[in-house]
């Protein structure tokens, strides 16, 4: 009967965890963002069922060669990498908080045995004692009457769920950053060539102009004048081969091993146009479900729980330890009859006095959920600017690239009548060397524009969640586009 009591006494202290939950309410906070887009000289953005985040990275980057590169990068890159080891890490600390809701029950058995010398003994003979006993019980169980190992629990799982949010932000960011970097490379190639060019032309203008002066038809000033050109442009073409392998070290980090020359783009930054353009007209509340965001949410409903658990060490503690078996003074009679044996024995502990320490470690977990607020509230923020920039980019970028072509050809037809009339006389060496400069200039201009153009398509796709599918996922069926 005494063990049926105590029985049922373990079975009730297994029932009661959870009996109260101390932790504050959580609500979601009211993003600190417009419901929708600014505008950019009254231009509206373009409306668009389709999200971003459903348009798959094949789908976006067509180019084969890129499409290779950011396979390789989601595979070798190792911050995804510790993002998904992070995660296992995650998981394995939330099981073992959830394992303290439960007892630990465990089985042991042990044998004594200890010699009276004869001398000691009313027989006057020595004697040898034995003890042998087999016990299944479990000890120092805490009762969780007032939540606090459930609210660790929670803290955990909140915390698990943040880290693989933040491995899907990783995954996006990764993607971004690899074509980023991919498309940089290509501009900086394209800046390498033009210099090249630019060189070749005007080392044909030094040229022409040293055979002048050799017949004394030109000055030795404007000799010097087309020489500097020269030195200037091939500066520029050190400087972008510098930058050009810095581009390739950059994307070789990314990607986590040596890019094939296959895969690497060409020379010419207009010919890696072929990628989609992400939709753009739609409700700023798409942002609540970036990674990002949904990672700092995660945190913020991690300290909510930490305030539950440090509220409930205000309360009394209940520790229970039992166990139940056999005792025997040799292994022949362990399991005979009137060998068995139980204890129970709980606990109880009352915080009465401990220097106010209770008290700052609420005060602390309160002061942590007011930073993990504000770190969420700032992160949708950040998110909104990143889609802004990138609208605010998207919405001009067109008409910079046509007026920077217009300038380019109308800079080639000044450099090309000024040349014409400086070989007739007409015109200086400073004319020639002038206008083939603000031609050289509109040209990297241009190039900047396209990459900036491409970088900013990009940037949108990513702030508005895309990048983490590998295949477009069709919003009406649920499943990938073929």
């Amino acid at each position: 009967m005494r063990m049926l009591r105590t029985c049922l006494m373990v079975a009730v202290a297994t029932a009661l965890p959870g009996c109260v939950n101390l932790a504050p309410t959580y609500t979601r906070a009211a993003a600190p963002v417009p419901k929708i887009w600014p505008t950019v000289d009254g231009k509206p953005a373009t409306a668009s069922k389709t999200q971003a985040a459903s348009i798959g990275w094949r789908d976006f980057f067509k180019d084969a060669r890129l499409q290779h590169v950011i396979e390789q990068a989601l595979a070798n890159n190792r911050d995804l990498r510790v993002a998904v080891l992070n995660i296992e890490k995650a998981r394995a600390q939330y099981r073992i908080q959830r394992a303290a809701l439960f007892p630990s029950i465990s089985a042991e058995g042990s044998e004594s045995a200890s010699r009276t010398p004869s001398k000691l003994t009313a027989t006057g003979q020595s004697s040898v004692s034995r003890t042998d006993s087999v016990q299944l019980g479990f000890s120092s169980y805490q009762v969780d009457l007032f939540g606090e190992l459930h609210n660790l629990k929670d803290e955990q799982w909140e915390n698990y769920l943040s880290t693989a949010e933040t491995r899907r932000s990783t995954h996006i960011s990764l993607v971004e950053t690899v074509a980023s970097d991919w498309l940089t490379l290509a501009s900086d190639m394209a800046l390498l060539d033009l210099s090249r060019q630019t060189l070749k032309s005007q080392q044909a203008t030094y040229d022409l102009t040293k055979a002048q002066h050799d017949i004394g038809t030109v000055s030795g000033l404007d000799l010097v004048q087309a020489q500097s050109s020269v030195e200037a442009a091939r500066k520029d073409i050190a400087t972008y081969i510098t930058q050009v392998a810095q581009d390739l070290n950059a994307l070789n980090l990314e990607v986590g091993a040596s890019v094939a020359d296959a895969d690497l783009p060409d020379a010419s930054i207009t010919s890696q146009l072929a990628m989609a353009e992400p939709p753009a007209g739609i409700s700023s509340n798409v942002l609540l479900q970036r990674p990002d965001v949904l990672s700092a949410e995660h945190t913020l409903e991690a300290a909510n729980a930490d305030i539950g658990a440090a509220r409930a060490a205000f309360f009394p503690s209940i520790t229970l330890t039992a166990d139940k078996g056999t005792e025997s003074d040799g292994l022949a009679g362990l399991f005979k009859k009137g060998s068995g044996a139980w204890s129970f024995a709980p606990s109880i502990s009352v915080p009465i006095f401990n220097a106010g320490s209770l008290r700052a470690s609420l005060d602390e977990a309160k002061a942590t959920q007011g930073i993990d607020l504000a770190d969420y509230e700032k992160t949708i923020q950040t998110a909104f600017r990143e889609v802004a920039d990138a609208l605010a980019t998207r919405a001009t970028v067109q008409d910079q690239l046509e007026a920077l072509r217009n300038e380019v050809q109308a800079d080639q037809r000044s450099y090309d009548l000024t040349r014409a009339l400086y070989q007739q006389g007409s015109d200086s060496m400073l004319d020639v060397l002038t206008t083939q400069r603000t031609l050289y200039s509109a040209q990297q201009s241009l190039i900047a524009v396209q990459l900036s153009d491409q970088t900013s398509n990009i940037n949108l796709y990513a702030a508005l969640g895309g990048g983490l599918r590998e295949q477009t996922i069709n919003t009406s069926t649920g499943e990938a586009s073929p």
